[in-house]
């Protein structure tokens, strides 16, 4: 009687990939999870091309200030990461992960507002940025928590793969969706369908109940616990070499990031539609990555396998960069979203497990925000180096920078040795004293 009804379209997808006796979609709380990742990422899909398109178009924003509203998103983790991490081994983080749907959910609902009373302008989106950063600050770190009071460490490269195909299934429809929402609607307007699935997906996850085991002091004291946390990484070698290497990829991609859009609408003359029908490549590529992904983990080592995803995005980024404005260059775009989306889930899967794996349970809030803020400092810089050198040198001098300085840090990162010794998740010796329950 209180089986829960399992959605209709994970049900379809899971007989398509043919899920095993020991698959994790099998397990209820996992899946309901997952259900609500698949939902909220088609949202997100609209949000990723209609915010930019509404400056770049509508509002005709120079190369320089698509950096800067890059940089508004990012800015709030160099602020409050290390604060909400504290915080955030304090509290429960399912219900932080819940209200941070539903804030960014009313967030992007403000521009298509904006738009309607003739308010809207770059300063409006930079504060709608800056409030989506915030809250993600905060609740994107309670939601890869919430995974590992879920699913059992040992398999949560396998977590985050299946994770990455969820968002995946959103890359391929979702882009084409939100180019026709576009054209349709214009861009301000299509936001509105990422609020309702942003309102869709913590309704779903309202339903998860995580039996969690706080840690609460008598008197808490902030600054000791906030010194506990940059302690606990700085003396760990593996979180040290994971946080250089994704940071300095962090940089290439917003440097990349900031004038992607502009290349595709600006130099090779694409319309909304066709920009979303060729960000469909993400998404292909993105499942591509994550059926494969696990197993060339296991195969090569999660080190390796990051390294290998730093590589391919800086292949991307290199070849978009030189293609001529031209068929080719639209083909080379293609090219270009499915390297970043292969490589970008190759470095991850494997960068949150190991992350993760690591450390112990009460000590997930301050190692998850202190990496964020460790992995995102550079983001920002990225961000504004990207739109100096396309609003002075030109858009490709932006890609290139972001592709050459990738291809180097991927050498970097093959050459250290903590990260190409990486071939088996560590384990913690006290793990079972640190998993939590969970119910539906």
């Amino acid at each position: 009687m209180s089986q829960p009804v399992q959605p209709f379209l994970v049900r379809k997808i899971s007989r398509f990939f043919v899920i095993a006796d020991n698959d994790l979609l099998r397990d209820k709380v996992y899946r309901r999870l997952w259900s609500s990742i698949l939902i909220s990422s088609f949202g997100a899909q609209v949000t990723l091309l209609a915010l930019p398109l509404t400056a770049a178009v509508l509002l005709s924003a120079s190369p320089k200030q698509m950096g800067l509203l890059t940089f508004m998103e990012i800015l709030p983790f160099v602020l409050f990461s290390l604060p909400s991490g504290v915080w955030l081994d304090r509290v429960r983080k399912l219900p932080v992960y819940i209200i941070g749907e539903t804030v960014i959910s009313v967030a992007v609902a403000t521009v298509p507002v904006a738009w309607w009373m003739g308010w809207l302008d770059m300063r409006w989106l930079y504060f709608v940025g800056f409030i989506i950063g915030a809250v993600n600050t905060t609740a994107g770190s309670a939601a890869q928590i919430v995974l590992t009071q879920i699913v059992p460490r040992e398999r949560l490269v396998e977590a985050h793969a299946k994770n990455a195909l969820a968002t995946s299934g959103a890359e391929i429809a979702g882009p084409a969706a939100a180019g026709a929402l576009i054209k349709l609607m214009g861009a301000p307007l299509a936001l509105l369908t990422d609020a309702f699935m942003l309102i869709t997906s913590t309704i779903i996850l309202r339903g998860i109940h995580v039996q969690e085991k706080l840690k609460i002091d008598a008197e808490p004291q902030f600054w000791r616990d906030l010194k506990e946390g940059l302690h606990f990484v700085a003396k760990n070698r593996i979180l040290i070499s994971l946080a250089i290497t994704v940071g300095l990829w962090q940089l290439s991609y917003n440097a990349a990031l900031v004038v992607q859009i502009l290349f595709a609408s600006r130099i090779l003359g694409l319309s909304e539609q066709a920009i979303g029908l060729s960000y469909m490549a993400m998404g292909i590529g993105s499942i591509f990555a994550s059926v494969i992904g696990h197993r060339v983990s296991r195969a090569v080592g999660p080190g390796p396998c990051m390294v290998l995803g730093v590589a391919v995005c800086g292949l991307g980024w290199s070849v978009l960069a030189l293609s001529p404005a031209s068929l080719l260059g639209v083909v080379a775009f293609i090219f270009m979203l499915m390297c970043f989306s292969i490589g970008g889930v190759f470095i991850f899967i494997n960068f949150l497990a190991l992350r993760q794996s690591v450390t112990p349970e009460p000590m997930l809030g301050r190692m998850t925000s202190t990496m964020r803020w460790l992995i995102l400092i550079p983001a920002g810089p990225g961000a504004l180096i990207g739109g100096w050198l396309g609003e002075h040198l030109g858009l490709r001098f932006s890609l290139g920078f972001a592709g050459l300085l990738a291809l180097l840090l991927a050498y970097w990162a093959w050459r250290n040795p903590t990260i190409r010794s990486i071939q088996t998740l560590p384990t913690l010796i006290s793990q079972s004293d640190t998993e939590a329950k969970t119910t539906v």
